[in-house]
């Protein structure tokens, strides 16, 4: 029984033991050569090259069975913690078996390796919140597993390597929040379902075709242009923002539906009409369209009926507010309707009938004189009740010859 016993320690010592890949030990000494912690951080710390398990003893890295690093995570993404300063080692290029390279939010500088192309296990690469300059690797686009690509956040320059939008198994690609420039490829091929490029420098059209596999496209507060027409393939998508560029034409009627259930669309030369789709489908709760600040025109169709936060103010919408509108405000199934800045000449309420007092509704400055909708108007709206008869006239005349 003793001798048993001995056996079983013999074998646990053995065990617990093991030391770390002498290529991938060497790899992450020098990666903490270019690396410190921020002042309240103390990530590396347990970075002890002296300890007999740096698998079990390192924070932020995972091993093998073999003992080589497959995952590394560096900072803790502890709310208190400062994160890391420093820069990226091309040494990470080393560790010839990772599958998972995160960096959470700090002050890291200087460019992202191009070596990390080497690593054609890579699946997930998320380098969020930092200070990274230079442009994003081509050598990133050659990765055959990469599944997630995460940059956002930095202050990433140049344009995006077309091939990224080719690579097999993509399915992730944030780049948001950088200084990127230049034009998109005309065709994404990547079955991707979140693409999110809001907040750079991107030019020019939307690719012609996108991915019928999105759920998620933001590609607000950039310097775009064109017509909306690439939109019309992804019959899934969850969730649009195109906001704050130069978009011009109309709307595709096809983004009219429930699935869709938050568009941003606003502050672009959006125009046409709002179309109608019978019978309009049913908008779930929660959900939010924003076509505000565009040049939409005509009379408004009931398509939006249901919408739970609805901005279609500072727009050329004319005629008689839809009473499908009024009902579902009064159900206080829509909460917010700004509809204020356009050239409506009615909203149909019968007498006597109160929204709400979780509705915000908003009618000033339009072509009526209503005596609700004005009180829970936002400050943008302005202090003037209705427009000038002047403008009405001649909104009504545009409209007679459109």
């Amino acid at each position: 029984m003793a001798s048993l016993i001995f056996f079983f320690f013999i074998v646990l010592f053995h065990a617990t033991a093991v030391s770390l890949n002498p290529a991938d030990l060497a790899a992450l000494a020098a990666i903490k050569d270019t690396i410190t912690d921020i002042p309240g951080t103390h990530f590396l710390s347990t970075w002890d090259f002296t300890s007999p398990d740096p698998c079990s003893s390192f924070s932020g890295i995972t091993c093998s069975s073999n003992n080589r690093v497959t995952l590394l995570t560096l900072g803790t993404g502890f709310f208190d913690s400062h994160g890391l300063a420093g820069s990226l080692s091309p040494a990470l290029s080393n560790l010839t078996q990772l599958t998972q390279l995160v960096l959470f939010p700090g002050l890291v500088t200087g460019p992202i390796p191009p070596q990390l192309g080497l690593l054609t296990n890579l699946q997930v690469i998320s380098l969020t919140n930092n200070r990274l300059t230079g442009p994003i690797p081509h050598s990133l686009s050659s990765l055959p597993n990469l599944h997630t690509l995460d940059l956002s956040s930095n202050q990433l320059t140049g344009s995006i390597p077309p091939r990224l939008s080719e690579l097999p198994t993509l399915r992730v690609l944030i780049l948001g929040s950088n200084l990127l420039s230049g034009e998109l490829p005309s065709t994404v091929s990547a079955q991707l379902l979140h693409l999110d490029l809001r907040k750079n420098r991107i030019s020019g059209p939307l690719p012609q075709s996108l991915p019928s596999s999105l759920r998620y496209l933001s590609m607000s507060e950039n310097s775009m242009w064109g017509p909306l027409n690439g939109l019309e393939s992804p019959p899934d998508l969850l969730y649009l923002d195109l906001s704050m560029n130069q978009f011009s034409g109309p709307i595709p009627p096809s983004l009219f539906n429930p699935t869709l259930s938050s568009m941003f669309l606003q502050r672009n030369n959006l125009s046409g009409s709002v179309p109608p789709v019978s019978p309009p489908p049913p908008y779930n709760p929660g959900s939010i369209v924003d076509l505000s600040h565009n040049f939409l025109s005509g009379e408004l169709s009931p398509v939006l009926t249901g919408v739970e936060s609805l901005f279609l103010n500072n727009n050329r919408l004319s005629g008689l507010v839809p009473e499908e509108y009024v009902k579902s405000a009064h159900r206080g199934t829509t909460k917010t309707l700004y509809l204020q800045h356009n050239y409506f000449t009615g909203f149909p309420m019968e007498a006597g009938l109160e929204l709400p007092d979780t509705v915000a509704l908003c009618l000033a400055y339009n072509c009526m004189v209503s005596l609700v909708g004005i009180s829970t108007c936002p400050a943008s709206a302005g202090g003037e009740i209705s427009r000038p008869l002047s403008q009405c006239s001649v909104s009504k005349n545009r409209s007679s010859t459109d």
